[in-house]
């Protein structure tokens, strides 16, 4: 047999590892989802009203609705999952407010948000984007990959030479 056919069947060899690797961890991931007791949904929810509690003291399924550019009626159904969920308290025409639980998912998230927004600006992503796609990416990386991640913006805070 060639050297070529060699190389090609290990060519091929890597590729099929590659991908069923690659197959293994997408499955890994949905089924992580699926075992979750909250979606990225649930926890933009759940920033939103974080963050309009800190603005102005209440929440209202208008400003959800309005900041999600979703249909009122669309929080309200969210509004009792959370409120089932032990998220949220809500009664309807009556308010919003966090519980504990909710609190501490929202606060995790913008902790993220805030990680992922740092990240990319060293990069060298404008403000506007970097907060655009960390609100994407927020909800699915790993808390292994986060901290990893945290700390390697440490590394570079302390040695911004690296940069250069």
């Amino acid at each position: 047999m060639s050297n070529k056919n060699l190389n090609n069947e290990s060519t091929v060899k890597t590729t099929s590892t590659n991908t069923t690797t690659r197959l293994q961890s997408i499955r890994d991931a949905n089924n992580a989802k699926k075992e979750q007791d909250r979606t990225a949904r649930m926890e933009d929810y759940l920033e939103v009203i974080y963050e309009l509690i800190q603005q102005k003291g209440y929440a209202t399924i208008i400003e959800i609705s309005e900041y999600l550019n979703v249909s009122s009626p669309s929080v309200t159904k969210m509004m009792q999952r959370l409120h089932e969920s032990g998220h949220i308290t809500y009664e309807k025409y009556r308010g919003i407010s966090l519980k504990d639980e909710g609190i501490v998912v929202a606060t995790n998230i913008r902790k993220r948000h805030g990680l992922f927004a740092e990240f990319l600006k060293i990069i060298g992503v404008d403000e506007y984007t970097a907060n655009r796609d960390a609100e994407g990416i927020e909800h699915h990386l790993h808390p292994e990959s986060i901290k990893k991640l945290e700390k390697f913006i440490n590394i570079l805070k302390k040695n911004p030479a690296l940069l250069e």
